[in-house]
This record gives structure tokens, sequence and C-alpha cells, in this order.
């Protein structure tokens, strides 16, 4: 094929390619017409697609419609650091919950997520398990003044939990007042729709319980914390009336 023949073909399999992906219905004969090839030369263009990983389906008979699998794209998913560690967080609560229903293919996602980590990254994932607590469901009272937390915040958390490295944080406390907090969030407890950072407050040198929907600012600081035994965290979780109102 000469090179000329080369640069055509390439130029006609984006067009292809670009198409196949534009989610239109496409008829094999009008494709050919548009792109300025015979139906033979695009049948044979739609399978060098079809090599490369493109998961093109065909209809036979008249019409002869073309489309991409329903599923093409999933394998082409690409998450970003904190996304795949809000992801790595939210699988950790599904296998709390032990819901059959919701772990038909979660230890396959968490190995793909877990496949590109470090070895000590890995072995903090494993650990998330231990790390989340879940009980019922908050009381009235407590839901009357739940408040949605910012997405970012929640981002920061997620980041300071996973890597251990502590945060400091504005907090708000029930009264309204606020007051600046360096903590290390070594646990996390869910009370539907409460989520509480069980943590060490560095500033106060104790135990503290924080709900998450009262941080009002955070940043990540580069200290980092040895993990605490949950059950240094018995007289914290006392204290949060979502346990008991």
């Amino acid at each position: 094929m000469r090179k000329g023949d080369v640069k055509d073909r390439l130029h006609r399999l984006d067009i292809l390619s670009a198409r196949l992906k534009s989610d239109e219905p496409l008829i094999v004969k009008d494709l050919a017409m548009e792109i300025g090839v015979s139906p033979r030369t695009l049948s044979r263009d739609i399978q060098i697609l079809r090599d490369q990983g493109l998961p093109i389906e065909a209809d036979r008979g008249r019409g002869g419609g073309v489309r991409l699998h329903w599923s093409w794209g999933l394998g082409q998913l690409k998450l970003s650091y904190s996304e795949a560690l809000d992801l790595l967080v939210s699988l950790a609560v599904v296998e709390q919950m032990k819901s059959p229903l919701l772990m038909a293919n979660l230890h396959s996602i968490k190995a793909k997520l877990m496949a590109s980590f470090s070895k000590e990254m890995k072995s903090r994932v494993n650990a998330l398990n231990r790390r989340i607590r879940i009980t019922g469901t908050a009381s009235i009272q407590v839901q009357g003044s739940y408040i949605k937390p910012e997405a970012e915040i929640t981002e920061l958390l997620h980041q300071s939990f996973v890597l251990q490295r502590s945060l400091s944080i504005r907090y708000q406390a029930e009264s309204g007042d606020l007051t600046d907090r360096d903590i290390e969030p070594h646990y996390l407890l869910f009370s539907y729709p409460i989520w509480y950072v069980l943590a060490w407050d560095r500033l106060r040198g104790d135990i503290r319980t924080f709900r998450c929907d009262r941080i009002r600012t955070a940043r990540i600081r580069d200290e980092t914390f040895k993990l605490r035994a949950f059950d240094d965290f018995d007289r914290a979780m006392e204290g949060v009336r979502a346990i008991q109102p």
C-alpha cells in the first residue's frame, strides 16, 4: 500500500470512528457514500476498527445498519486520584453493609482500582473496612439540623482519612460557634444521613467527635499519623446523639 493510501485510510478510520461514536443510527450504504468509498471498502475499514478493539455491531439483511455495542465506553473510564479515593471509601461502606445485592462485583472493582496504587497505599485501602462503622438511622432531632456537606470538603476529608494525614478544619458547633481545629481523622461513623469523624484533636490533646456536615473549611496538612485502636474512641461515641439520642 502506498504512503498516500495509508494516510487516506487512517483519515477514513478517524472519521468512521467519530461517526460511530456519535450515537446516531447509521446505514452502511449511506455511510460509505458520506465517506466517499464503496460499501466493500467501508466493511474492511469497520473490520480494522474491530481488530483495534472497537466493539462494532452490524445488522444483516436489508439496510445494513452499524452501531457500537452499548458497553463500548466502559473500558475507557478514567478516574482522577481523588475520584478513586472517594470511590474506594464508598466501596468500603458497601462492604460494611454486607448487602448481597450491592456486592455482586465489588471485589473485582476494588481490585482494578487498587492495581495502580503503591504497596503502602494498598495496605491503607485494605484497612478501610476496619475504619468505617455503620449504625442505625439518626434521630429525627439530629436529622433536622443536617445540611449536605460541600463536595470539596468531603473530598479533602476522604483524602486525609485514607492517606492518614492530619486535617486543619474550621468547625461549627451546635451552638453556632466557630473554632479552628487540627485533627487526625482515625475513623468514620455513619448514622444515616449523618457522617461523623472520630478524631484526635491535636490542639486539645484529646479525642473528639465531629459531624462532617458542620465542617466549614478544610485543608490537608503534611503531617501523617499512626492509627489508634478503635477502643480508644469508645468514650467519644457515647456522646454521639445519633447513637444515643
